[in-house]
Formats: C-alpha cells, sequence, structure tokens
C-alpha cells in the first residue's frame, strides 16, 4: 500500500513526508511545483502533475495501490483570497472534488485534509474546542470548511474516510535543516523576522500595538512543523485502524505574542531585531489559541518540540543554510 501525499513539495507536506518514511510508509509525492519544491522531499517518489488534470490523476491511481492520501495541495494566502475569491473557490474546490472522486474511483478508503484555523472566524473563547461555531471571514476558510463538509457528506454517502486537522501557526523547520519554510510571498511571521535580519526582506512591521494583550500585539499559537506532520501519521494510523472520519484542532494551547516571538529570535540570533508598529489589519483578532484537549485523547498527540526557542532555532537554521 503506497500513501500518496498531494502537495507534499510545499511547507508542511514535505515534513509529513519525512514523517511518513521515518516511520516506514511507502509514500508517493504528488505536485504542481507552483509553490513547492522538489528537493524538500528527497529521495520519495515523486509524481509532477497537478489535481485540476483529472486524467493524471487517474492514471497515478491506476498505476500504485493507494490505500490513502494525505491532502496538502491549496492555495493559501488569506488576503489574496479576499482580493480573488474566484481562484480560491475554483482552484481549492475542484483539486479537492477531483481528488475525492480518483479516490472513489479506486476504492482508497481513507483521508487526511489539511484544513485550518481559519474556520472559526472571529472567536467567542480562547482556547478554541472544536465545537466552537464554524464563522470563516474570508474565501479562504470558507473553502477550507466546505470541503470539510464534503468530506463529511462523502463519508455518509461513500464510506470514504476523512480526518480534517485544523492547523494553527505552523512554524519552525526540520531539525536536520533539510527542510523549512520558503513561501512567495511569505506572510508569516517568524521567517519574516529572520529573512529581515538576513537581508532578503524589509524591516519588520509588526500589525497592531493595541490589542487588549499583556504587550499590546497580537498572540498566537505556534507549533513546530514537526509536530504538526507527526500529528498526520498518528491520524492516518487511526483511519487505517478502522477509526471514523473526524476534526481536530492542532495546536500548543499556549499563546505568544508578536514581541514575545521577536524577544525569542534576539536571544537566539544574538541580533536586534529592528521593527515598526503599523495599524491592525482587518480581521486580525487579539488572541488566536486552540484547544489541544481533543487530539491529545483522540490521536494520543502531544507537542514535543514547540517551544518558541525551538521554533526559532530551526527556522534560523534552515534560513541561514537556504540563504
Amino acid at each position: 500500500m503506497t500513501v500518496l501525499v498531494a502537495g507534499g513539495a510545499g511547507y508542511i507536506g514535505s515534513h509529513a513526508v519525512k514523517e511518513l518514511v521515518r516511520e516506514g510508509f511507502d509514500v508517493l509525492v504528488l505536485d504542481n511545483l507552483s509553490s513547492g519544491r522538489r528537493e524538500l522531499v528527497g529521495d520519495a517518489p515523486f509524481v509532477r502533475a497537478d489535481l485540476l488534470d483529472r486524467e493524471a490523476l487517474r492514471r497515478v491511481f491506476r498505476e500504485r495501490r493507494i490505500g490513502a492520501v494525505l491532502h496538502f495541495a491549496s492555495f493559501i494566502q488569506v488576503g489574496e483570497s479576499v482580493a480573488d475569491p474566484r481562484k480560491y473557490y475554483a482552484h481549492n474546490l475542484t483539486t479537492s472534488l477531483n481528488l475525492f472522486d480518483a479516490m472513489l474511483e479506486a476504492g482508497t478508503p481513507a483521508l487526511i485534509f489539511s484544513s485550518t484555523a481559519a474556520v472559526y472566524g472571529e472567536p467567542d473563547e480562547a482556547p478554541i474546542t472544536e465545537s466552537h461555531p464554524a464563522r470563516p471571514a474570508n474565501p479562504y476558510g470558507r473553502a477550507k470548511l466546505m470541503v470539510e463538509t464534503i468530506l463529511r457528506d462523502y463519508e455518509r454517502a461513500h464510506g470514504l474516510r476523512a480526518v480534517s486537522l485544523r492547523y494553527f501557526n505552523a512554524a519552525g523547520a526540520a531539525l536536520d535543516g533539510t527542510a523549512g519554510e520558503c513561501h512567495e510571498p511569505e506572510t508569516h511571521l517568524v521567517p519574516n523576522i529572520l529573512l529581515s535580519l538576513l537581508g532578503r526582506k524589509p524591516r519588520l512591521r509588526v500589525f497592531g500595538g493595541d490589542f487588549p494583550t499583556p504587550d499590546g500585539t497580537a498572540v498566537r499559537d505556534y507549533i513546530h512543523v514537526t509536530d504538526l506532520a507527526r500529528a498526520h501519521v498518528l491520524a492516518l494510523r487511526r483511519l487505517l485502524d478502522g477509526g471514523p472520519g473526524d476534526v481536530v484542532n492542532l495546536g500548543t494551547e499556549k499563546g505568544h505574542s508578536v514581541l514575545e516571538v521577536v524577544g525569542a529570535v534576539e536571544r537566539v540570533t544574538g541580533r536586534p531585531v529592528p521593527y515598526d508598529i503599523a495599524a491592525r489589519r482587518p480581521g486580525d483578532v487579539a488572541v488566536l489559541l486552540a484547544s489541544k484537549a481533543k487530539a491529545e485523547r483522540v490521536l494520543g498527540w502531544t507537542a514535543r518540540l514547540s517551544s518558541l526557542e525551538t521554533i526559532v532555532e530551526t527556522a534560523w537554521n534552515w534560513h541561514r543554510k537556504s540563504a
């Protein structure tokens, strides 16, 4: 049996590939390389194909006995989704439907779906549990929630079991320095701070200094990407053991403000981080934290590498190496 990793050459997908290989799974990576990088998956078998190409998908499922799929392939920029919702609905929904149809035709029964905390929108509580109302505030989050809904319907009607993993703030890089974050454009805080120190990004802008938090900057739940990847393997094993579809948050339940992240970067790198306070961005909330209780209970998962220092240190090593 082969595990197909769609979007496996991207940031989180490539780390999931590493964990799957480490756990002894036979892996096939599928990516169109529109944003992924072939070198991030090392020697793992690789097919360059687009999920919009239904015949290419069918060919992959005909040629390999695909027993399960991890689905990471999507556009992920929240701001872009607001400016161009057609792109996000047309692409993220169509590619998912094509993949699910190929799975049904081949009799592949198990899927891990890369979802997002953006499905919750403005939170009523912190930490957020999976029972919190889903009120996404942008097309990116709405498209992800639509896919989750499709998967629930497909399980009832067709027996396709899926675990949707709702990420909070993935960060950091592989411990061995072979994979890390390389989005274009880069919108995430940790790499933007580090790239500014390396002279590859302009001076850091901190969006919002007047939030109702201890230092006035927004608080987020940062999870090391390897911890995130390990959760995918645990969720996959649960499905392969016959477990039902589900929705699970992935976070640490511990928040760090923007200025706390800045301070961690200064400690790890030994360099001061120049920054300017800018106005809040529309839709930004003060605090966004995940409840970890269900992930611990259902998956047996704990975040082992998600201290702020480990996140920053591994990311710093990666960005210096790839500069």
